[in-house]
């Protein structure tokens, strides 16, 4: 009997290690990745109101309507009508054109930043889903747009980050008026933010040009790559190229530089399965970060749903990336944690763990759900 009870209490354990395994890798079935969305996005928007236009906020709209497409629950669409409605369709609200600026700004005046840009990437998705087209939904993306387009700067995008806020948004203009001078002012601007923030050895981009190596370096010696910025530059390259011709005569450089990061982000993967806050050196912030890597497995897994990355190659990564992403950064409750605060860099000894949260890495994570929801 003793020996009856020891097997026995042997094989509950064994049989239930067995279930939590199971459990931990349910999320690979198309059912419960549907499932983790709903769980995600249906959290987060219950314990939060919509709130202003700038780029945290709209960066997970880009997100929420996603999952909208995804899922097709209409609470998620209408959760972002009433946010688009709060700030009547509108980015930074300035009306006076001879005020309008791009260099970092929170106030009304700063129009032509790419951080007050992002949201009419949402705008222009809800007026795509009108029966009947409500101009209202795009006409300041049209006016700001248009106007900056008529300037002969072509240095707006001064910032990683801005390549995903912004460079979209030229992308979905054109498909919905057919104007190809949007193709060509994104590509100028493009050029601009290539020529200064892309290393051609590394292969990444600098976040900015306070970043350049060996102006400035990490705490050892190294190139400093901030994860989230060349996660906004590898996501936001795979939503022009959903959106880009593949016969617009510069389509092979926005293609050439997207291969080229997946390559190069596929060699910093730290085992776990997560992208350390910077890229090149895990020690100057060591430890899990979840908007940086969700941004960069989206990018993967969009690139494989459409042919453009190889699945041989590149399924590993998106797979251990993803294992990461549901396994340590979900929560229990629907939270997703390990979210490093609003910030332009790797900050040593700055603490990110289950409980640090914001929009933005949520809509980073559902981006990298959907594809993956897609991809099954």
């Amino acid at each position: 009997m003793k020996f009856t009870s020891v097997f026995a209490l042997i094989a509950l354990v064994l049989f239930s290690g067995c279930g939590t395994t199971r459990s931990k890798t349910s999320a690979n079935t198309k059912e419960d990745v549907l499932g983790i969305i709903n769980k995600v996005n249906t959290h987060w928007q219950q314990n939060n109101a919509p709130r202003n236009a700038f780029w945290d906020e709209a960066a997970y709209q880009t997100a929420n309507m996603e999952a909208y497409f995804v899922t097709g629950n209409p609470e998620y669409k209408a959760y972002a009508e009433r946010w688009a409605q709060k700030n009547n369709w509108k980015g930074a609200t300035s009306n006076n054109k001879a005020e309008w600026k791009y260099s970092y700004g929170e106030k009304p005046a700063y129009v032509l930043f790419g951080d007050w840009q992002v949201c009419f990437q949402t705008y222009i998705d809800l007026y795509n889903l009108d029966e009947v087209k409500d101009s209202k939904k795009i006409a300041r993306a049209l006016e700001v747009m248009q106007y900056q387009m008529s300037t002969s700067n072509n240095d707006y995008w001064w910032w990683a980050d801005g390549l995903y806020m912004a460079m979209p948004v030229m992308t979905k203009l054109y498909k919905l008026t057919g104007d190809k001078h949007y193709l060509d002012k994104m590509y100028e601007y493009f050029v601009f933010a290539d020529d200064l923030m892309f290393d051609k050895e590394a292969h990444l981009y600098y976040r900015d040009g306070k970043y350049i190596y060996p102006k400035h370096k990490t705490d050892r010696g190294f190139k400093d790559f901030w994860a989230r910025g060349d996660g906004w530059v590898f996501a936001g390259l795979a939503k022009v190229l959903a959106d880009l011709p593949k016969d617009y005569q510069h389509y092979d450089l926005f293609l050439t530089r997207f291969k080229q990061m997946a390559k190069a982000l596929s060699a910093t993967q730290q085992a776990e399965g997560y992208w350390t806050r910077s890229i090149l050196d895990p020690q100057q912030a060591p430890g899990p970060e979840t908007s940086g890597t969700a941004f960069i497995a989206y990018g993967y897994l969009w690139g494989m749903n459409n042919g453009i990355l190889d699945k041989a190659t590149y399924k590993p990564v998106s797979q251990k990336a993803w294992k990461y992403l549901t396994e340590v950064a979900l929560q229990p409750d629907g939270d997703i944690g390990y979210v490093q605060p609003i910030g332009e860099k790797a900050i040593p000894g700055q603490v990110v763990d289950q409980n640090s949260t914001s929009n933005f890495g949520v809509g980073a994570f559902l981006l990298a759900a959907c594809e993956m929801y897609r991809s099954l």
